[in-house]
């Protein structure tokens, strides 16, 4: 027959020989069902069936419509029938879109620095709760050492002060007055007299300094400084000065220190420069080892000699790793006068020695050494005592 029977449910067509339905029409610009390189042919013997409208119980794409199934209908998922490919994103053929990423695989050396950094991390985080912890059950009591006054105070400006003060208050020339103000202005806190006691007579020129201790005040703003200056007087003989002996004075130095810096806030006093003996609790040098001094007595000689030419001799006869530099020439040796070593360990002892100088001419000159001699081991098992250090 050519027509379509008016009283056959949407899956009569449905039997081996009959070709598969067509899609129906997609929305204009919608991507329509994949289908094969070539058109698809019926089966030879078959009819071409029109197309269908859908029926009330039949969905647009040509399924059944959910319902109820009829006597004379049996459920059939029509396997002949042609479905849309679902495209949910993932490639496949004929699909040419690509992920905007890349994968590489990570190196060893990027997993193990990844690793160690995570390990440093959790070992630092471990050592400050160990430490934290620590703190809370014994908390550090210690309290950090006191500031005083005379910590603070700026000692070696003042000593740099007072020196350069001393050499310009002890000296003066009536021949030339404004000599003496003007070099010691450079020192004297500003408003105060320049003369600072001169009645401008007489000669004196203070020729060296030696600044010493620097006694601050419990209020941290005054000081003294003590120096001791060489001066050379001079005496007058008619109308010139003749040039006397040198001597040594000693005197003691107001200052005080400023927002800027460290002034001279007065006259200076005299301060007596006598001697004294050694205190009572000088350490003592130790117990003399006699059979060890008469052992090194010629090493001894051997090093002094040495030690007065040159920096090579020197190193020829001291200990190994030793850094004794000589005198170089400056003076010759004359005699070892005394030489005594001490007891102690058995790799290091404490010596003394006193030697006799030859300097230019006939000039001598004794001084007294303190040395550590040191126990070397020769290679054929031979041992000697030997300078160390000198000092």
């Amino acid at each position: 027959m050519n027509g379509r029977p008016d009283d056959v449910e949407g899956d009569w067509w449905t039997h081996p020989g009959a070709p598969a339905p067509l899609p129906p029409r997609q929305a204009k610009g919608a991507p329509g069902p994949y289908r094969g390189a070539g058109p698809t042919q019926p089966p030879t013997g078959g009819v071409m069936a029109p197309p269908r409208r859908p029926t009330p119980n039949q969905s647009p794409t040509g399924q059944p419509a959910p319902g109820p199934v009829g006597p004379h209908q049996q459920p059939n998922p029509q396997p002949h029938a042609h479905r849309a490919p679902q495209h949910r994103g993932a490639p496949g053929a004929g699909d040419n879109r690509q992920t905007p990423w890349a994968t590489e695989p990570e190196s060893s050396f990027t997993t193990w620095a990844r690793r160690f950094l995570r390990g440093l991390v959790v070992v630092v985080l471990l050592l400050a709760a160990i430490s934290g912890v620590r703190s809370w059950i014994r908390p550090n009591t210690t309290a950090p050492p006191a500031t005083t006054a005379e910590s603070t105070y700026p000692k070696d400006e003042a000593r740099a002060v007072g020196t350069r003060f001393a050499m310009s208050y002890l000296s003066w020339d009536e021949l030339n007055p404004d000599t003496r103000p003007a070099a010691i202005k450079r020192d004297l806190a500003t408003g105060l007299d320049e003369r600072v006691g001169w009645n401008g007579r007489g000669r004196q020129a203070a020729a060296a300094a030696y600044p010493g201790e620097v006694t601050v005040d419990p209020g941290g703003v005054v000081a003294q400084v003590d120096v001791r200056v060489m001066v050379v007087p001079f005496t007058r003989n008619g109308r010139a000065f003749v040039r006397g002996k040198p001597t040594w004075q000693r005197i003691s130095i107001p200052v005080a220190r400023t927002a800027s810096r460290v002034v001279v806030s007065g006259p200076p006093t005299y301060v007596a420069d006598e001697p004294a003996a050694l205190p009572d609790n000088l350490p003592d040098a130790g117990v003399p080892d006699d059979d060890l001094t008469a052992v090194t007595l010629n090493d001894a000689k051997a090093f002094f000699g040495a030690y007065g030419e040159s920096d090579a001799k020197v190193a020829a006869v001291t200990a190994p790793g030793a850094s004794i530099r000589s005198l170089n020439g400056t003076v010759k040796l004359k005699e070892l006068t005394d030489w005594q070593v001490f007891t102690g360990d058995d790799n290091e002892r404490h010596a003394t020695a006193a030697v006799t100088w030859s300097g230019s001419g006939d000039t001598t000159l004794d001084q007294t050494y303190s040395l550590t001699l040191r126990r070397t081991v020769a290679a054929d098992g031979a041992q000697r005592w030997q300078v160390a250090a000198v000092g």
